[in-house]
């Protein structure tokens, strides 16, 4: 199994636990059917027979957390997401936050 060069025990630690699979339930909006409910990509395989080849990643479980605050985050708060899940999922959860305010509250009033 590859890995990457950087947090190599951590990124390991959550393919174990996620059982080298991606951990999607339906958080992109796929039922996953063929995979019973969970996305059946696995680390390291093909998305089908002529597909590409499939990375998992260890990201948080929120598709929102930023960055930064990922990167603070303990082993427990990771699962392990195929690039295509997890993308999907952060802009269905973008989708459903609140939409921003354009009133800028007499900022600029003269």
């Amino acid at each position: 199994m590859s890995a990457p060069i950087v947090a190599a025990a951590l990124f390991n630690t959550v393919m174990e636990a996620a059982g080298h699979r991606c951990q999607c339930a339906g958080q992109c909006g796929n039922a996953h059917t063929k995979g019973k409910g969970r996305c059946p990509h696995e680390h390291d395989g093909y998305t089908s027979k002529h597909g590409r080849r499939v990375r998992l990643i260890a990201a948080p479980a929120d598709p929102l957390t930023s960055a930064v605050a990922a990167a603070g985050l303990p082993p427990a708060e990771l699962r392990a997401w195929c690039l295509d899940c997890l993308t999907t999922a952060a802009r269905a959860a973008k989708r459903q936050l609140p939409a921003t305010s354009t009133d800028q509250c007499g900022l600029f009033d003269l």
